[in-house]
C-alpha cells in the first residue's frame, strides 16, 4: 500500500527525521508512538502528501508522490487519502451532512452520490439524525465521528490520523477506537495513526517507536 524509503526532514538546524524507512501494507493498522518532538507529527504529515521530505521517496500504491505536480498531487490526496486531526477542523457555518460531503463535491464527484454516501457514513456513525446539526449542536465525540465520515466519503486507500483521540474523555476515545477497527473489518480501510494513547497504539496490528528521528 505505502512505501517509504531515505526520509529526512530539517527545520533551520534541527534534523526531525534521520533516514526513515517504513512500510504499510493494504488493511493494516499501524500505531505511531514516542516521546514529544520526536518526529511523529512530521512523519505522518510527510506520509500524507501534506508536507514534503528534504530527502526520500514516498510511493502509495506503487505511485511516486514526489514525481507528481502540486495540482496531481492534490487530486491525488483527496481520491486517495483521508484526514483525521485531534481538532476536528468542521466549518462551523456547514451541517454534518455538509462538511462530510465537502471532499467529494471538491472532489467533482456526483452530487446526489456524495450526499447518499454521507448519509450512509453518518448512518454508520450513529449520527444519521443528527445529519442536519451544525458542529456548535453537537458533542464533542458527534463531531470527531462527523471528522471521520468526511475522511471517508471519497473511499480513500489510506487513513492517517494524527492524535485522533487526544481531545476526547476516555469513553468516546475508546469508542473512535473501536471505529477504527470496524472500518477496516467492514470496508478495508488502511490506518496510519500517530497516538499517545497506549490502549489505541497497543489495539494496531502494530506499533512503531519514534526515538531520536529514527523508527526502533
Amino acid at each position: 500500500m505505502l512505501d517509504a524509503s531515505g526520509i529526512f526532514k530539517t527545520y533551520r538546524s534541527l534534523e526531525v527525521l534521520k533516514g526513515i524507512d517504513l512500510s504499510i501494507a493494504d488493511r493494516e493498522i499501524v500505531s505511531i508512538v514516542g516521546a514529544s518532538g520526536a518526529g511523529k507529527s512530521t512523519l505522518l504529515h510527510i506520509l500524507a502528501t501534506l508536507d514534503s521530505p528534504d530527502q526520500g521517496e514516498i510511493k502509495l500504491k506503487g505511485v511516486p508522490i514526489s514525481s507528481l505536480s502540486s495540482n496531481r498531487l492534490a487530486k491525488f490526496r483527496n481520491d486517495h487519502i483521508g484526514l483525521v486531526f485531534q481538532f476536528h477542523n468542521l466549518l462551523p457555518e456547514f451541517t454534518a451532512l455538509e462538511n462530510v460531503c465537502i471532499p467529494g463535491f471538491i472532489g467533482n464527484r456526483d452530487a446526489a452520490n456524495v450526499k447518499r454516501l454521507g448519509i450512509e457514513l453518518l448512518d454508520r456513525m450513529g449520527l444519521k439524525d443528527r445529519a442536519l446539526h451544525k458542529p456548535s449542536e453537537l458533542s464533542g465525540g458527534e463531531q470527531h465521528r462527523v471528522a471521520v465520515a468526511r475522511a471517508l466519503i471519497n473511499k480513500p486507500d489510506i487513513i492517517f490520523a494524527d492524535e485522533p483521540s487526544g481531545n476526547l474523555d476516555s469513553e468516546n476515545a475508546q469508542q473512535l477506537h473501536e471505529l477504527f477497527f470496524e472500518l477496516r473489518d467492514d470496508l478495508g480501510h488502511t490506518f496510519v495513526i500517530v497516538t499517545h494513547n497506549e490502549v489505541l497504539a497497543n489495539m494496531a496490528d502494530r506499533k512503531l517507536l519514534i526515538r531520536d528521528g529514527k523508527i526502533n
